[in-house]
């Protein structure tokens, strides 16, 4: 294996455990004897809670406690759930509403839990839950993604939690009055429901003294705070642990009711006590992602070159505020704002609307799929009205190889690229010259064949900083402790791997140690794509100081301070060599524990930023509408690859959940605020049958921003899938007069734009609903 993070693929160690059953799972893990909790969760979408009566179900057989939202406040137990809010654009602070663990007072969204029940068994419990007494006297619900409708919260008027803006608008308005042309495009991007393959879960316990709240989760230090604060203990006294987890996506990320009720029941009955969501309640009470219409205009000049870009998005939040809810189409989409395009004038307004859904927060990319999905239906519809093609008007307009460190017009400082090797690459590896044979020979069949292209950037989040710390262990294993948290993205495969590459050390003997509050102090979780990158770099800095502290020891052992490299020290003039581990070895015969366990902290210097074109083909069937994605390819820069495979398995999986939300996902509310989509079988969440064969190559431009010259690759492939399917739809549906579509592209939708087109074309426009 070469070093600097250009590895080989090799089998991820984890699977074999995953693949016969032996991965450990919230629920695999609970105490044994751990009571069970059931939530109570409003049955409608809003309404003031005028009584509420839990005596008759304290009273219930195995019941040890009953608790509404004033049981918590009794018990000193704050009730807020934390999140952050932005700024609107006239400085002032966005709406701040409470958001209890508990209902208090009113429900706002079918879900919301607002009585908890404890007990010996999930059966007694839920028996005693329906034994709970409760009057709700229903409001008018507001689901229109649009400022009005009735109020949910006195602190948002018109139900609006902010308004944000970006860029210069009076600049922008003076761009388009000269415009030579002008192009504006309304989208709608589907909310959609995560679906992780395990459930949201957790449990907590007390010894008497500290709290133990383990859950499945992106990250522990966070969580470790909220529970300290909310049950006014310090921060020592709470360990917060996550052991395996079957998918996050961002949706795992939050502090959600139940974990917050769970460590209080633990302290007060002195008991553990366990809850795991079956499917439908995940449905219900899981944040949700994406939900947004945006409203996009482009001015060109002459040449088509962009002159100004304009946007006008307006998001649901949900009831209440998540986490990131308010930063995700605002502060954090912009950070791609323009893509990989060489526009300085902009102007986007943002605004945040409350409805009585369930919360909306990140999903796979968080916000940057959204803020490509509107600029790249946006391109493509240019391309198409101004009849040039889609290739030639990104290359026009792509930032070009030599403006690199590049400011962006939302402040971002893209540190290399090289937009028209890529774009040229994927257009070989996608066969675009061979297209319109593939074209007419679909024509043949009776089919409509399109080609949609994608070019997308992705900013890297969250927190540039993190720590590694190497442990040798006595049985000569060696224990690697990280600051992230895997998902299942193979961090015990990638992660060991780079260890054993930088050190020899054989990659069996290296246990990948993460998750654990006590165990390791700091850490910045998974998301935003920051895991490999920033966790890598930690690693790298361990190393050196580990080496440098095991040379200077050997100084005298080998007569020479020794120079280490191939895995080994070699003192100058001498044959003897001696590996890391053997260093460690003599290290502990001579008592010297402190060369058993180093630790270092990094910072990145700036992020990076993964770019890439994604080319999709679709046919559809005009008699039904039904579309297939028939051929796939992606071209990423992801800079130096640590393990492509990995890398590989990232970007499909990504495609995988673009291409659901673009085709069949779509989360349905009813005009009362009811859930129709509880379950997947009114949930269309993507098959394997429905899923093409992805071509995926790599034309890596190294980062410069960290010292392996990498780039993550977690969240690009969701972020270039929803436009090139969308485009590549309308591509198809162009020849028979459709000019819109939006997600999800089901054929009950496809059918109905062919069926208004045709209708509009014989001119009985008005027959057609």
């Amino acid at each position: 294996m070469s070093r600097f993070g250009e590895s080989q693929s090799i089998k991820r160690l984890e699977d074999i455990r995953f693949l016969t059953g032996g991965g450990h799972y919230v629920d695999d893990v609970a105490p044994a004897g751990a009571l069970h909790a059931y939530f109570l969760r409003s049955p409608v979408a809003h309404a003031e809670i005028a009584a509420l009566d839990l005596d008759d179900a304290r009273e219930m057989p195995g019941v040890h406690m009953v608790l509404g939202a004033e049981d918590l406040v009794a018990a000193g137990v704050d009730l807020a759930i934390p999140y952050i809010t932005v700024k609107n654009a006239d400085g002032s602070d966005a709406a701040a509403p409470l958001r209890p663990v508990l209902a208090q007072g009113r429900v706002r969204y079918v879900g919301e839990p607002f009585a908890a029940v404890i007990a010996e068994t999930m059966d007694q419990a839920r028996d005693a839950a329906e034994a709970i007494g409760f009057d709700l006297e229903e409001l008018p619900v507001h689901m229109e993604v649009a400022p009005g409708g009735p109020e949910i919260h006195a602190e948002a008027p018109e139900n609006v939690a902010y308004d944000w803006r970006l860029g210069d608008a009076a600049a922008a308005e003076a761009a388009f009055a000269r415009a030579a042309h002008r192009v504006k495009l309304r989208l709608e991007d589907n909310r959609i429901m995560v679906g992780s393959m395990e459930p949201r879960g957790a449990f907590a316990e007390w010894d008497g003294a500290r709290l133990h709240l383990a859950f499945g989760g992106q990250g522990v230090w966070n969580m470790k705070g909220w529970i300290a604060k909310a049950l006014g203990l310090e921060a020592e006294q709470v360990q917060i642990t996550t052991p395996d987890v079957g998918g996050g996506f961002g949706m795992k990320t939050g502090p959600y009711p139940e974990y917050f009720v769970l460590a209080h029941v633990a302290r007060a009955l002195n008991k553990p006590v366990r809850w795991i969501a079956d499917r439908t309640e995940a449905m219900l009470s899981d944040n949700g992602g994406r939900d947004l219409v945006s409203t996009a205009e482009l001015a060109l000049d002459d040449d088509y070159r962009i002159t100004a870009y304009r946007v006008d998005i307006v998001s649901n939040l949900g009831a209440y505020n998540s986490v990131f809810g308010q930063a995700i189409q605002s502060s954090i989409s912009s950070r791609v704002l323009t893509g990989t395009y060489d526009v300085q004038c902009v102007d986007v307004r943002a605004r945040g609307i409350y409805t009585n859904t369930t919360q909306v927060d990140a999903y796979r990319g968080a916000g940057r799929p959204e803020a490509i999905y509107t600029l790249e239906r946006t391109m493509d519809m240019a391309a198409r009205e101004l009849g040039l093609d889609p290739f030639e008007l990104r290359r026009r307009n792509f930032i070009p190889p030599a403006a690199f460190p590049y400011k962006s017009a939302s402040g971002e400082t893209y540190d290399v690229g090289d937009f028209p090797r890529v774009l040229g690459r994927l257009e070989q590896e996608a066969d675009v010259a061979g297209f319109a044979t593939r074209r007419a020979e679909s024509e043949k069949a009776g089919k409509l064949r399109g080609l949609g292209l994608c070019y997308y950037i992705e900013a890297i989040l969250g927190d540039p900083s993190e720590g590694a710390t190497v442990e040798f262990n006595e049985d000569g294993t060696v224990n690697l402790y990280v600051g992230t948290q895997s998902n299942g993205q193979g961090h015990e495969t990638v992660y060991a791997q780079f260890l054993s590459d930088r050190t020899g050390i054989p990659i069996e003997q290296i246990k990948v140690i993460q998750g654990d509050s006590d165990r390791i102090a700091r850490g910045g979780g998974t998301g935003g794509s920051r895991s490999v990158t920033v966790q890598s770099a930690a690693t790298l800095a361990t190393v050196d100081k580990m080496v440098a502290a095991f040379a200077d020891f050997l100084e005298d052992e080998m007569g020479a301070k020794p120079e280490f490299d191939d895995g080994a020290f070699r003192a100058p003039g001498s044959n003897r060599t001696m590996t890391l581990v053997e260093a460690a070895d003599l290290a502990r015969e001579q008592g010297r524990t402190e060369l058993l366990r180093h630790e270092e902290r990094t910072k990145l210097e700036g992020r990076s930023y993964p770019n890439g074109g994604h080319v999709a083909e679709v046919e559809i069937d005009p008699e039904t509408g039904a579309l297939e994605v028939v051929r796939y390819t992606v071209t990423d820069d992801f800079g130096n690859l640590m393990h492509p495979m990995l890398a590989q398995g990232q970007v499909h999986g990504g495609v995988a959940q673009g291409l659901g939300q673009a085709v069949t996902e779509r989360v349905v509310f009813d005009e009362a605020g009811q859930l129709l989509t509880a379950t997947f079988m009114d949930y269309a969440m993507p098959r394997a049958d429905t899923m093409p064969m992805i071509r995926f190559t790599t034309e890596p431009v190294p980062s410069t921003t960290n010292p392996l010259g990498m780039k993550g690759c977690g969240e690009a492939g969701t972020v270039g899938a929803l436009a090139a399917v969308t485009n590549a739809a309308l591509d198809a549906l162009c020849a028979r007069g459709v000019r819109a579509v939006d997600m999800p592209l089901t054929p009950e939708r496809v059918w109905g734009w062919l069926r208004d087109a045709a209708a509009e074309d014989t001119g009985e426009a008005g027959a057609a609903s």
